[in-house]
């Protein structure tokens, strides 16, 4: 089978997914491994990447732009982070679509739902080249995950093979007052969906000065989430920093990314050419923009910021180009 083939089929058989005895146990064990993990988000990202990536359509015409016919077969080493659910399907996706042989290492995190996954791509393709990834594996490639110093590990640990690598990025939002109530809601998923944990998240919102930043309460804010920002509450206050106390996150002047999940940082602006200026400063430390008022390489509409599109790349680095080697 064609690995469009595949991936049609493979987003068919997750639709819906949750709704059955199988999946719902699936869930089930991937919330055991790791308490960060709640039924909504799980389904969430599921949902994400079927109706972003796994759409014949959107697939054809994602591909059509790569040259992919005189590639030649590598193996390539994928090491998954585990912060969010099934963060590195979409790595996994590329290697495979590219005619590579995957070797994969989930997180711990996250390895109950990834191997739910290569379990049902080798269901409907038994020949499929997935294999699990061990250090003393010999591979041509490598992508990896990680944090800052994880990073620093996997360059040194990899020297000399082709490698991407991404470590941690922030991601913020610009509005400028004019937002509908369905694009604040929006932003509401955009800052705590997955707790808050991944690089997608909004932790910085820039206002116009005179503006009021709105904040709902989640639905779903589990006890991992609540002890975090319990935690940073004493914190914070026992240092005398001057924040808000919403009772279920702290919000913070300050045009720093946060450094806890629990915690949104705020800062105004008087002119939207600031903002321009601000995000260009930071451009490397840039995941994605929630807006609909500045231009930026990797903005998105509110609500959307985790569900990606095909070639809206982690980090801006086309995956596909770094595996055929352009």
């Amino acid at each position: 089978m064609r690995m469009i083939d595949i991936f049609s089929t493979l987003g068919s058989r997750l639709r819906n997914f949750g709704d059955d005895d199988r999946s719902a146990h699936i869930i089930n064990q991937a919330i055991a491994a790791n308490e960060w993990f709640s039924k909504d988000d799980i389904r969430m990202a599921v949902d994400a990447i079927c109706e972003e990536f796994l759409s014949r359509e959107k697939l054809e015409s994602w591909l059509a732009n790569y040259n992919l016919s005189t590639t030649p077969r590598r193996k390539v080493a994928i090491i998954m982070a585990g912060n969010i659910p099934l963060v590195g399907f979409f790595d996994l996706m590329c290697v495979l679509m590219c005619g590579h042989a995957a070797y994969v290492k989930p997180s711990h995190k996250d390895s109950v739902l990834i191997n739910y996954i290569i379990s049902c791509l080798k269901s409907i393709a038994p020949e499929i080249p997935i294999y699990d990834y061990a250090p003393a594996e010999q591979v041509d490639m490598v992508i990896a995950t990680g944090g800052d110093s994880a990073v620093a590990h996997f360059r040194q640990s990899y020297a000399g093979l082709p490698m991407l690598l991404r470590g941690s990025r922030h991601s913020v939002a610009v509005l400028d007052g004019g937002e509908t109530t369905e694009e604040i809601m929006g932003l509401q998923r955009d800052i705590f969906s997955y707790n808050g944990l991944g690089c997608r998240n909004v932790s910085l919102v820039f206002l116009p000065r005179g503006a009021e930043l709105q904040l709902l309460r989640p639905n779903n804010i589990g006890a991992m989430y609540r002890g975090n920002y319990l935690s940073q509450r004493a914190l914070l206050l026992m240092s005398g920093a001057d924040v808000c106390d919403w009772g279920f996150c702290l919000t913070r002047e300050s045009r720093e990314y946060s450094n806890a999940i629990s915690c949104i940082h705020y800062a105004f602006y008087d002119d939207l050419a600031e903002v321009d200026e601000w995000l260009d400063e930071h451009d490397e430390s840039l995941q994605c923009v929630v807006s609909h008022c500045v231009s930026h390489p990797r903005v998105v509409s509110f609500g959307y910021a985790q569900y990606p599109a095909l070639d809206d790349y982690a980090d801006g680095v086309d995956v596909v180009k770094f595996l055929i080697g352009e």
